[in-house]
């Protein structure tokens, strides 16, 4: 029988995902030459070619394919296996590393560790800043236990590795000067907004968003200013220089801009979290995922304060809810997003 190794599936499955040795490499934190070897030791040991030339670059062979196919089901039982074993603890001790894209930190994880503070001392979670690529990077490598992202950033149903669930729906609303002649419109409409001049970045996941949100609307955006950072964005609406849309669930400390809630036509965002498959019945991870769900909808039911009828925010005044890095788009994905 041939000799299966978890470790060196592994290797292979990264590579798989990853593309390059050199990719997987980095992905896994070890080198080149040690990737080569481990993957040329596991075709040895179940007497298969897994590699050949594809020109400066390696792919995988059928044999490798079959290989990872059976392997899928392996990697979930063990999860389960785990699983299993982690439900002696009943979810009440464990650690929970949670990769989270900015945004998410504040609006979503921070009160989801707090209540669990005082729900479940004994879970210890662990928050690590990453945005989606990185963040699904370290829950592939084992180094995070749940990934929180924009539905449009998640892995799709076909990639075995993973499994996502819902958190939060958050629309975006729209950031004006606060002399603007629509700042106190008894209601306003994305597509209201046609002949505005836009800020928004020259491109990447948020120029798709904006592109996207007033495309659906039935306009096209005249950009007038190009940014990458919110406090310069929201800096040149509150001089007048255009307006932005914004999503809800990032509080900013008080902006001189007018937050308006948009109508029928608004766009949003949704947010999820991903998991290693068959790691969700961890006591731990369930824990922490329905203390997750708990603050979206929390979020959902109260909402952020903003303005549906316009109320300037000085900068003495409350935050203004509705900064976010990263946007997505139900009905029309970004790109990057």
């Amino acid at each position: 029988m041939a000799e299966w190794d978890i470790r060196k599936l592994q290797i292979l499955r990264t590579l798989r995902e990853e593309g390059t040795v050199t990719a997987t490499a980095a992905a896994l934190r070890m080198t080149p030459s040690a990737v080569s070897q481990q993957l040329t030791n596991l075709a040895r040991q179940l007497g298969v070619p897994l590699l050949e030339a594809h020109g400066r670059r390696v792919r995988l062979t059928d044999a490798a394919r079959l290989v990872l196919r059976h392997a899928e089901a392996v990697f979930e039982q063990l999860e389960r296996a785990e699983a299993e074993l982690a439900a002696y603890a009943d979810g009440e001790v464990g650690e929970v590393r949670i990769g989270a894209f900015s945004t998410a930190v504040p609006a979503l994880v921070v009160p989801a560790v707090v209540a669990l503070r005082a729900t479940h001392p004994g879970v210890r979670v662990q928050v690590r800043e990453a945005e989606a690529a990185q963040a699904y990077d370290l829950l592939g490598a084992g180094e995070v236990d749940l990934a929180l992202s924009l539905a449009a950033q998640a892995p799709t149903a076909r990639d075995a590795r993973f499994r996502t669930v819902a958190l939060l729906a958050d629309p975006l609303d729209v950031a004006l000067p606060p002399a603007h002649p629509l700042a106190d419109a008894e209601a306003l409409r994305l597509a209201d907004l046609a002949a505005e001049p836009w800020i928004f970045g020259g491109s990447g996941p948020w120029s798709d968003i904006t592109r996207g949100a007033c495309e659906a609307a039935g306009f096209s955006p005249a950009q007038a200013h190009s940014a990458a950072g919110w406090p310069a964005i929201l800096a040149m609406v509150e001089a007048g220089l255009g307006i932005a849309l914004v999503p809800r669930t990032a509080a900013v400390p008080g902006a001189g801009v007018v937050m308006r809630e948009l109508g029928a036509d608004r766009p949003v965002r949704h947010v999820v979290a991903a998991v290693r498959r068959g790691s969700e019945d961890a006591p731990a991870v369930r824990t922490v995922l329905t203390a997750l769900r708990g603050v979206a909808e929390e979020v959902e039911r109260l909402g952020p304060p903003v303005r549906g009828v316009a109320e300037e925010v000085g900068r003495s005044g409350p935050p203004v809810r509705g900064v976010a890095e990263d946007v997505g788009l139900p009905e029309r994905p970004a790109r990057n997003a």
